[in-house]
């Protein structure tokens, strides 16, 4: 067991925890939380012994491993094989088969099992660290971001490793649903203070939230009372015969301790303007293909997409395959080398593309880059979107060149907030973002009032977001209507069919087919739900629909009747207590239905689901 005790740290006069104490016990599996800059990977430096604490003391039992990914990329053998290799164990060197599948997990192909790590891009170098790490079996695992450069194939590959993990975990991830699937615990950096609590992330946050309302009706009740105190001393002094209570009151009130206010932490809140559109199509792609050297093979080839009014489109696959290079074609910035993109001549879009944060001036400053994007602007909206995207007074003034890459992205993103849009485009916009930003992100997406194409690997955003998907897996490239829990259901990674070394070993290579085929029946199952349940799904969506707009209009006319009483309209007011009568009427004809069509829906997913089980 590790033991943390009154652990302090602080640079200069920035203190970022005070005198915290926790335990790290066996089979913990750790997520830990907190804002960018509020010392995460400064714990586990720490835990690791490279930063010195201020005061406290580190517990760490004799023979007990620590394992964490080296930012170093140093490599000293020929091929990625042998490279890897070396984290195993000293009693596991002969077990090179888990090394290999490590690697294929983390998207290495069996042809780069024998090329130099020289051979790939940085991202797949930081990939080879993480491999090493996995192998070596420590008794902790540290991962300080580890989804960064993975696709969504190896981000679940990761998640079925981790939740095997025999040993312990501490992993610090801006991706909550991919944290809580892999934690027992969840541990918060919030007010210089340390919290560590059996649960994820959700249970988390709302502990902290109740205490911190507790905290505030507390402290408004004590201010009141002390207000109510002084009240009465100020009244009572001078009277001789109430000294002794006055004295009594002085004393409470000199002994009496006042909670502070708690600080107001600094968060992205934000919403997207849209503006008008019409049309029910904004894109429509026909049969469009692209490759960057203009030959065979074809990152996209033949690919059909029309994009509508309201859509909410993922764009989802393994790096490298064409997504961000779809996104640059909607965006005009690339042209396909055959096939048609037709536009609506009206549409309006947003682009948040990877490339574009090199695409910032160096010398501006971050309200000089926002207001960029719309000269016309006024530069009042520039400094208040800047104070939305956390650059509050001088912060703003600072320049494009000493940001970090959060800080960059959140540029980005207030560029977009400027002019109103028809349709966002967005690539990987939660890299570099924490959690609470993640989260902001998703809220603001869901509240925008047009389309959205979003590639991501981030699957609690995939989960909330989109109702349909473009997928690109064994170099095809193909659009799914639906959402991405009926994509896994109906379809499913054909590339995850590679075992965690330690579960199963060997011997589950020799159960893919019993699994494949396993699969395959359920596949077909789901899509027979899916045929079944569907129209049942639609309906009870065009009911709601119509209830809300019956209820809108209710809404509408009772205040034009409110205006009609006013000014004695008689007329007005038989007409519109006539139609309100039809419209409640109609409003309560049309909740039957909806209870009826969702009994029916219920029964029927019931039945399926045990079927399915």
């Amino acid at each position: 067991m590790l033991k943390v005790q009154n652990l302090s740290k602080s640079y200069g006069d920035q203190l970022l925890f005070d005198n915290v104490t926790f335990n790290i016990n066996s089979r913990d599996r750790i997520g830990l939380v907190g804002r960018n800059g509020h010392g995460k990977t400064t714990l586990l430096k720490l835990l690791l012994e490279q930063e010195t604490p201020d005061s406290g003391s580190i517990s760490i039992p004799r023979g007990y491993t620590i394992g964490y990914m080296k930012q170093l990329l140093d490599f000293t053998s020929g091929t990625i094989l042998d490279e890897v290799a070396l984290g195993l164990p000293p009693g596991e060197k002969e077990n090179r088969w888990k090394a290999e599948k490590v690697l294929a997990g983390l998207g290495f192909s069996q042809a780069d099992m024998g090329r130099s790590p020289s051979r790939f891009s940085g991202g797949f170098q930081v990939r080879l660290n993480l491999a090493k790490l996995l192998v070596s079996d420590p008794d902790l695992l540290l991962l300080d971001e580890p989804t960064n450069f993975l696709d969504i194939v190896a981000i679940r590959w990761l998640e079925r490793f981790l939740t095997s993990w025999r040993g312990e975990l501490l992993v610090i991830t801006h991706d909550r649903s991919f944290m809580d699937s892999v934690t027992t615990h969840t541990m918060g950096i919030h007010r210089m203070k340390l919290r560590k609590i059996k649960g994820d992330t959700g249970k988390y946050y709302n502990q902290i939230s109740l205490e911190e309302e507790v905290h505030e009706k507390s402290r408004i009740n004590i201010e009141k009372k002390r207000r109510d105190t002084e009240e009465f001393i100020r009244k009572f002094r001078a009277k001789a015969r109430l000294v002794g209570l006055v004295q009594s009151r002085i004393k409470t009130l000199e002994k009496q301790e006042v909670p502070e206010a708690l600080r107001e932490i600094q968060t992205l809140d934000f919403n997207f303007r849209s503006a008008p559109f019409a049309s029910k199509v904004m894109i429509e792609s026909d049969h469009i293909s692209f490759s960057y050297s203009g030959e065979l093979p074809y990152l996209i080839e033949d690919l059909k997409v029309l994009v509508g009014k309201d859509d909410r489109i993922g764009v989802v696959g393994p790096n490298g395959r064409g997504k961000s290079t779809l996104l640059r074609i909607f965006s005009e910035e690339l042209t396909p080398l055959s096939g048609t993109v037709k536009k609506h001549p009206r549409l309006s879009v947003g682009y948040y593309g990877q490339t574009n944060v090199d695409r910032l001036e160096p010398g501006r400053t971050v309200v000089e880059e926002i207001l960029s994007s719309d000269p016309e602007g006024s530069l009042q909206r520039a400094r208040n979107i800047s104070g939305t995207m956390m650059f509050e007074g001088d912060a703003a003034l600072k320049k494009i060149s000493v940001l970090s890459g959060g800080e960059r992205s959140r540029v980005l993103l207030g560029k977009l907030l400027l002019s109103p849009s028809n349709l966002l485009l967005l690539d990987e916009p939660t890299n570099h973002l924490d959690m609470e930003s993640c989260e902001a992100l998703l809220g603001a997406l869901e509240e925008f009032d047009g389309s959205v194409i979003i590639v991501t690997h981030n699957e609690r955003i995939l989960h909330s977001l989109v109702n349909r998907l473009v997928v690109f897996d064994q170099d095809k490239v193909s659009l799914f209507e639906g959402t991405y829990r009926n994509f896994l259901d109906e379809v499913g990674w054909q590339v995850e069919e590679i075992p965690v070394p330690g579960k199963g070993g060997e011997d589950e290579l020799s159960n893919r087919v019993n699994r494949r085929e396993m699969k395959k029946a359920r596949a077909q199952l789901v899509q027979e739900r899916s045929r079944i349940l569907r129209p049942l799904e639609e309906e009870v969506g065009e009911l709601e629909r119509r209830i809300g707009e019956l209820e809108a209009q209710l809404k509408n006319n009772e205040q034009a009747l409110v205006e009609a009483s006013t000014t004695g309209a008689v007329d007005e007011i038989e007409n519109l207590s006539k139609e309100n009568h039809q419209l409640n009427t109609g409003i309560e004809d049309q909740y039957e239905k909806l209870y009826a069509v969702s009994e029916e829906l219920e029964k029927a997913r019931e039945e399926w689901e045990g079927r399915l089980d």
